[in-house]
């Protein structure tokens, strides 16, 4: 999800609500302390530099029970943050506490919450590192009988 889909999806809600992968809801007291600019620059596995930019926001649940963030406040501090920034329309992550260590999700909204979502690894270079390509499997049951043919790749 990008900033500006966050701040219109901010101004269509009363509460801001954030939902783990598990279900579980982020506690209301959680403050975003921190809206960042991540660059990084890296070299692939097949050896290609590539540049990756995106906006990071923090979010902390403190003892501060009474704390609770509303969507236009939030909505100014991202003002705040793209103007003195000068932040473009990047993707968002989230960053949370975990059990031992910062976790990082992706984000979504639905069903008027914002849903934090898992992030996989992946290699960019699968042409350069002889892995082969997965081939998809077919249940037997799916494939006609007329359509086998020779040189057709279903045998």
């Amino acid at each position: 999800m990008n900033l500006q889909d966050i701040k219109k999806h901010l101004k269509n809600v009363e509460q801001i609500a954030f939902v783990l992968p598990n279900g579980s809801l982020v506690q209301q007291h959680f403050h975003v302390t921190e809206i960042g600019k991540v660059s990084k620059t890296y070299i692939d596995c097949g050896g290609k530099l590539r540049q990756e930019k995106k906006i990071n926001f923090q979010l902390w649940n403190a003892t501060d029970y009474n704390h609770r963030l509303h969507p236009e406040k939030l909505v100014s501090i991202i003002d705040l943050a793209e103007e003195t920034l000068n932040l473009a329309d990047l993707e968002v992550e989230v960053e949370f506490q975990g059990e031992n260590t910062i976790e990082t999700f992706g984000l979504e909204f639905r069903e008027n919450q914002f849903h934090l979502t898992g992030k996989l690894t992946d290699c960019l270079a699968l042409d350069a590192c002889g892995i082969p390509p997965v081939k998809k499997k077919k249940n037997l049951s799916e494939v006609s009988s007329n359509s086998c043919t020779p040189n057709s790749g279903c045998c």
